[in-house]
């Protein structure tokens, strides 16, 4: 779910799934989302009418049985212009996206704009376009918006993807929306034989305050795993890991649990949300603590890199603020920051020659030489994203 802030994605991730992602405090109290967050939910088929439907096992429109269609994972990523690297983050956890554009505001805004580029940028392609909060306008003002939105996204990746209007407040058209995703968001073919690879998104330490030593459990990781299985009983390794006496080191433990849709599994393969219960001591964990790692099976993992050669691919304009500027050459010594996979880091510029780009990062990140990286720049006091570049 990516958009400007405000537009109705956390509200249509609820819809959908019945699960409200604001979690962390600062969220519940503001009403933005902050953090990733994140939500299973098993897509069910009529077999009377062929609706979909999600949270029961009856139509809720002729009242038939329905059947289980597929089991998918909602990542509901913030739309606030500071939070763009989180944004990145969720993006590259994505098989598909559903784009919205609030039908009573002027479209396009700031952030739909960097958003619909963050997804070019990362590779996305299976896009739906949402017009949500279509209560909240009479038929001219839809219509009007619904110009608006062919207008913006003529000439780019998503012209031809569907513009769905939709309430998730008054439950309007989501059958639709749901025949979408099955649609247009194929389940990707995945390798299951190959070694393990998670990115880890989120990470927690689920103990709480004055539990006994005896009730305390270990850290929680997160994420996506891109290819293979994990088994209960794995032992794991977690690069680039963390900081010590100047040095980052791998983690090394072992997993005791795995948890998919609130499910528990004996293994768990590529595809949808995953988490990962280890024996890791819960305050490496907490507050996010792990995330923008790499978790897989030890010495099959990536190399670290504090080093990166790139080829550089920028945008002609810089996105997100109000006004679209032109892009200024990087700089030597510029501070740059960099997302691959769900890992950031600040980068400085140390060499730079035509579209070639040498970067020495502070956090070092765990990658293949084929990993895209999505590259922002300090614009005006803000993060904005200025392109991608390729690993040499």
């Amino acid at each position: 779910m990516v958009g400007h802030v405000s537009h109705g994605k956390t509200t249509l991730t609820k819809a959908l799934t019945g699960k409200l992602t604001l979690t962390h405090s600062e969220e519940l109290k503001r009403g933005i989302t902050i953090r990733l967050g994140y939500a299973d939910v098993t897509i069910y088929k009529c077999r009377n009418c062929g609706k979909y439907v999600t949270n029961s096992k009856k139509c809720i429109y002729c009242l038939s049985d329905a059947e289980p269609a597929r089991t998918v994972s909602f990542i509901d990523a913030p739309g606030h212009e500071t939070l763009m690297a989180t944004v990145l983050t969720g993006a590259s956890l994505m098989d598909g996206a559903v784009l919205l554009v609030a039908a009573n505001e002027k479209c396009p805004q700031p952030q739909t704009i960097e958003h619909l580029m963050a997804l070019e940028v990362v590779g996305i392609k299976n896009v739906i376009i949402v017009q949500s909060k279509i209560d909240l306008v009479t038929k001219e003002q839809a219509l009007e918006n619904y110009r608006q939105i062919k207008e913006f996204v003529k000439g780019s990746i998503i012209e031809k993807s569907p513009i769905i209007p939709v309430s998730a407040q008054q439950n309007i058209n989501m059958d639709i929306l749901l025949d979408a995703v099955q649609t247009l968001i194929q389940t990707p073919n995945r390798d299951m034989d190959t070694y393990p690879l998670m990115r880890v998104a989120r990470s927690f330490d689920i103990n709480k305050p004055g539990a006994k030593p005896n009730e305390l459990v270990g850290g929680i990781v997160g994420g996506s795993v891109i290819q293979g299985k994990f088994k209960v009983g794995d032992e794991i390794e977690i690069r680039p890991g963390t900081m010590r006496k100047n040095a980052y080191v791998p983690l090394k433990t072992k997993i005791t649990g795995l948890q998919k849709g609130k499910a528990n599994m004996a293994e768990a393969g590529a595809g949808g949300l995953l988490g990962l219960m280890t024996g890791l001591d819960p305050s490496l964990t907490k507050s996010d603590g792990t995330v923008g790692n790499v978790v897989g099976l030890p010495e099959k993992l990536p190399p670290v890199l504090k080093d990166l050669s790139l080829e550089l691919h920028l945008l002609e304009r810089v996105v997100g603020a109000k006004e679209l500027t032109s892009m200024e050459p990087i700089k030597l010594n510029e501070q740059l920051l960099i997302n691959i996979g769900t890992s950031r880091s600040i980068g400085g510029v140390t060499s730079i020659k035509k579209n070639m780009m040498q970067l020495n990062l502070k956090i070092p990140v765990c990658a293949d030489k084929d990993t895209r990286v999505v590259i922002s720049r300090q614009v005006q006091g803000r993060w904005r994203l200025i392109g991608y570049a390729s690993m040499k």
